[in-house]
């Protein structure tokens, strides 16, 4: 029996410590973000909506880069490339920096989109029946 082979999944970049609802408005995005995302077929890992209550109920930094930019290396190595929203404050976003040239530097696909988006068209992406 072959196995499948799994869905590609995609890495969701937000802002976050500069946004202008704060922390939880930046994870309530993510997490809305990523749902719409997943429900049109978009496999897709959000290091926010993942480590946002691991970190406010878990007594860990929300803020470290050194911290969540290590961790999330992890992850960004496992996608196959980045769906980057351009929410309020992306411009002024160290984190997102960091994952857009991190994903560059590995040569993989960076897809922008704006908030409510779903990007068309993206390398390997199938949308559930």
């Amino acid at each position: 029996m072959t196995k499948a082979q799994p869905e590609p999944l995609w890495y969701l970049a937000t802002p976050y410590s500069k946004y202008p609802g704060g922390i939880a408005g930046a994870y309530e995005l993510a997490c809305k973000q990523s749902a719409l995302l997943i429900s049109n077929g978009v496999h897709v890992f959000s290091p926010i909506a993942h480590s946002h209550g691991i970190a406010t109920h878990g007594d860990l930094d929300p803020l470290s880069h050194e911290l969540w930019l290590k961790m999330d290396r992890t992850y960004m190595d496992l996608c196959v490339g980045c769906i980057f929203l351009l929410a309020e404050s992306w411009e002024k976003s160290y984190g997102m920096e960091q994952e857009r040239a991190y994903f560059e530097q590995k040569n993989k696909p960076v897809v922008r989109i704006n908030p409510d988006e779903i990007p068309r068209g993206i390398p390997l992406f199938r949308k559930t029946p």
